[in-house]
């Protein structure tokens, strides 16, 4: 471990995101460790090989190879494997992009967080404070709940639960001025492909919506904040 961040990034299809990540970091002077889990049957797999090969050297880096378990597994699966190694865990999409400040966005986060549990977002110029698109959280939170969002979600809303998650806990903090921007076909800043039709599907957005409103009305957010509250007490 190189770093108390790790930035854990599910994508599948966008091989060329790589490297425009990797210049984000290098760009915003970030120094936190990037975890990009691809999965085995990803059609670009060799391309997502290629560009582990150029990245090698780098210490910051990691690539797993995982059967397919849509984004919300993908990132539970990481975050519980690494959770123990790191004090702090982040979710950053592949079409988010960091963007340079007076002073670097990861050593932000790590200032928020440095006080105990908690959970920080910065402005992704799409849903700003609303949506907690790209995300941190210290990593007994991981840890306490077993997962770091909702298993019953595939895909969509875990960013409505993260917002939940943090406003429950009274542990929450926007930063309004570090610009992760979100480069999304919805902002007219990336064209649609087929990882966005499949996600944006109605199938998709029904599937996911009725998980998270379950999830939020039925039991599930009162019982993980309750362990929550009392992370925080114990800290």
């Amino acid at each position: 471990m190189a770093d108390d961040l790790l930035v854990i990034i599910p994508t599948r299809g966008r091989p060329q995101a790589i490297p425009e990540i990797m210049q984000a970091w290098d760009d915003t002077k970030a120094t936190a460790d990037l975890l990009f889990c691809v999965d085995k049957d990803d059609p670009e797999l060799a391309a997502y090989k290629q560009q582990a090969k150029a990245l090698a050297h780098d210490a910051r880096v990691r690539f797993v190879y995982w059967a397919r378990k849509r984004l919300v597994g993908t990132l539970n699966q990481a975050a519980l494997k690494n959770a123990g190694d790191y004090r702090f865990l982040a979710f950053l999409g592949d079409d988010h992009r960091p963007r340079p400040a007076d002073r670097p966005w990861d050593e932000r986060f790590r200032e928020c967080l440095s006080g105990g549990p908690g959970i920080v977002y910065g402005n992704d110029l799409l849903q700003g404070e609303k949506m907690a698109t790209a995300v941190a959280m210290t990593s007994d939170i991981v840890q306490t709940l077993g997962y770091f969002a909702p298993p019953q979600l595939e895909h969509l809303c875990a960013d409505l639960v993260w917002v939940d998650w943090g406003k429950g806990m009274q542990r929450i903090t926007y930063l309004d001025d570090v610009v992760i921007e979100h480069l999304h076909p919805a902002a007219g800043k990336a064209p649609t492909d087929a990882g966005y039709e499949e996600v944006n599907s109605s199938e998709q957005v029904s599937k996911d919506a009725a998980a998270y409103y379950a999830y939020r009305d039925e039991g599930g957010l009162a019982a993980d904040l309750e362990k929550l509250r009392k992370l925080v007490e114990e800290a």
